[in-house]
């Protein structure tokens, strides 16, 4: 049986263990296209002898840039990854000068597009790409070269043994990827991972798979640039699970129901969206339906593991279930069973409701600096509590520092930050790996997240804020789709809201409330503004005076990744949402 301490060998391990005819699956027009484990192996190989014959030497960096995922990407990944070099796998969604600053910082020679239009984001700056010397596209192109052009090189099975001489001798602890983080602020950093960061990880998180190997199916949509997304693929693969590539994030509810899988990953702005819509139509239902419906929601917001309620809740757990959950479930494709969600903190009362629905979600945590997990939930054994993160992995020491900090040491902890070696000392301090996050373990072992150390701001008088944990509360409101607390060195806390739309509107209308058609006009409705004052001031009673938001201001605009307001992991960028509300911001202090 294969050994794993290389990426490229975990599909090797499944060829062995499993041999699935739909490894790998794509949907391309109406059809979805499956690649077999044995298939995907044949076309990695030929990808790296095309490579070799192209000059490709160890530790040259190819880039990988992809608007989807998609069966070529792994073909790639692997076919990179055997050859000694390293894949760099960029986000599609970053600025020109972001694209030029990354490929010249990892010196890239060749440049990997899955599309055209990011063909004409590279073409237009590859005079200023120094060491680029070629890009290739999965998608034909007019003037672009093709990916299968490097496959029909590495054809002729000639040079396989010099591949196979270069991946005995490729260890677990060379460098094998490094991920630009994304970065609220500044220039993006280079995270290096070695092969035995990420091959740790996956075994390590195996252990928190709860079903059975060879059986099961994925959808997968979140970035496969992201070590998240892309450490799962890897598990997937060596847990023997078919992975389909949804089309996009926008087409996810209706491949769902195409694929049927059985597990999926998310990030919680994902599931609040998947949550609305479920509620959107409840609302929609007329008479004993609607009733039935919110009762059952009710039944749902208040569930809690193993049966803690006792035996009168889990009776009507069994009729919601039966009446309301199921439907949920049928609208997922009928067999999922399992969500795990990571990036940012999940609403508990989503990780209430969607367990009530048998539709779990498992909240972890982690880094692109350790791999990613440190930490997940798992249903079995009693190693499932809402509200926290879950147990750190076995293999991973987790501990936090006097300042609340939480300290991360094993092998999936980063080599370090590609040509920053300060900024590397910085953050691995003996072995630790400080995370800027704040957080405590309780006494049974889970670990819960408190807010970002770096993202903590003091007021004028000297007290302490918390944004996430306020804005995780404002947006369990119904009217607020994405909130910033502001605030830092001013005397109170603020709020930029932005509402969700939809939402407000179909309340309107209930309401018998003309507030105007445009997103201009909701927000300075006075109804509106009102209403949302109420969900304010209810909220606020959460938290102590100091931390209570005592004025926000509407934005007429969606935050979005495009927009440059959020990351690819839909994380707020902080810098960029201050500066652009500058003129509401001072209407807040300084009128």
């Amino acid at each position: 049986m294969t050994s794993i301490s290389r990426l490229f060998d975990f599909p090797y391990y499944q060829l062995e263990k499993y041999d699935l005819p739909d490894a790998l699956v794509t949907k391309y027009g109406n059809e979805w296209v499956k690649t077999s484990t044995k298939e995907y192996l044949n076309k990695a190989n030929a990808f790296s002898r095309g490579l070799l014959r192209m000059g490709i030497k160890k530790n040259d960096k190819i880039a990988v840039i992809s608007s989807n995922n998609r069966t070529e990407w792994n073909i790639v990944d692997i076919g990179i990854l055997q050859t000694g070099a390293q894949n760099v796998p960029v986000y599609p969604t970053i600025s020109e000068e972001d694209y030029e600053y990354i490929l010249n910082h990892c010196e890239a020679k060749y440049c990997i597009v899955s599309d055209e239009e990011l063909y004409n984001k590279i073409s237009h700056i590859k005079h200023k790409l120094v060491n680029l010397q070629e890009v290739y596209s999965f998608n034909e192109i007019d003037g672009c070269k093709s990916w299968t052009e490097i496959i029909k090189l590495g054809e002729d099975e000639s040079n396989q043994g010099e591949l196979d001489s270069i991946k005995n001798s490729i260890t677990e602890d060379d460098l094998a990827t490094i991920i630009y983080t994304s970065g609220t602020t500044g220039r993006p950093k280079g995270v290096m991972l070695s092969h035995k960061n990420i091959t740790s990880d996956v075994l390590m998180s195996a252990e928190r798979v709860p079903f059975e190997p060879g059986k099961n199916r994925a959808l997968s949509f979140l970035p496969i640039c992201h070590i998240y997304e892309r450490m799962i693929l890897y598990l997937y693969q060596y847990y023997g699970v078919s992975i389909y590539f949804a089309e996009s994030i926008e087409k996810v509810s209706d491949n769902i129901k195409e694929a049927t899988p059985d597990v999926i990953t998310a990030v919680p702005r994902l599931l609040e969206k998947v949550y609305d819509k479920i509620i959107a139509k409840g609302l929609e239902l007329t008479g004993v339906k609607r009733g039935l419906f919110f009762w059952a929601v009710d039944v749902g917001l208040k569930y809690e593991p193993y049966g803690a309620n006792g035996p009168i809740y889990a009776a009507k757990l069994w009729l919601a279930r039966k009446l309301i959950f199921s439907k949920w479930k049928a609208g997922l494709g009928g067999r999922l069973g399992l969500m795990v969600s990571g990036s940012a903190a999940i609403q508990p009362r989503l990780a209430r409701v969607f367990a009530a629905a048998e539709i779990p979600v498992m909240e972890g945590y982690g880094l692109t600096e350790t791999s990613p997990v440190i930490a997940v939930n798992d249903e079995r054994n009693g190693g499932f509590r809402i509200g926290t993160v879950g147990r750190p992995l076995n293999g991973v020491e987790v501990k936090i520092a006097e300042d609340g900090e939480i300290l991360c040491k094993g092998p999936n902890v980063m080599m370090g930050y590609f040509k920053d070696e300060t900024k590397t000392n910085e953050v691995i301090v003996d072995g630790y790996f400080h995370t800027g996050d704040i957080g405590e373990i309780d006494k049974d072992g889970f670990l819960k997240i408190t807010d970002r150390k770096k993202e903590m701001f003091k007021t004028s008088g000297g007290k302490y804020i918390a944004p996430q944990l306020i804005e995780n509360a404002m947006k369990q409101s119904r009217f607020i789709e994405q909130v910033m607390v502001i605030g830092e060195g001013e005397k109170m806390p603020a709020a930029f809201i932005q509402l969700d739309f939809d939402f407000v509107k179909h309340w309107a209308d209930h309401k018998g409330i003309n507030c105007g058609k445009t997103n201009e006009e909701i927000i300075n409705c006075k109804e509106i503004l009102d209403r949302v004052q109420e969900e304010v001031n209810e909220i606020n009673k959460k938290f102590g005076h100091w931390e209570q938001i005592k004025r926000f201001e509407l934005t007429s605009e969606l935050w979005s990744v495009e927009g440059g307001e959020m990351t690819p992991t839909l994380k707020l960028k902080r810098k960029v949402i201050k500066e652009k509300y500058k003129n509401l911001y001072d209407k807040i202090y300084r009128i």
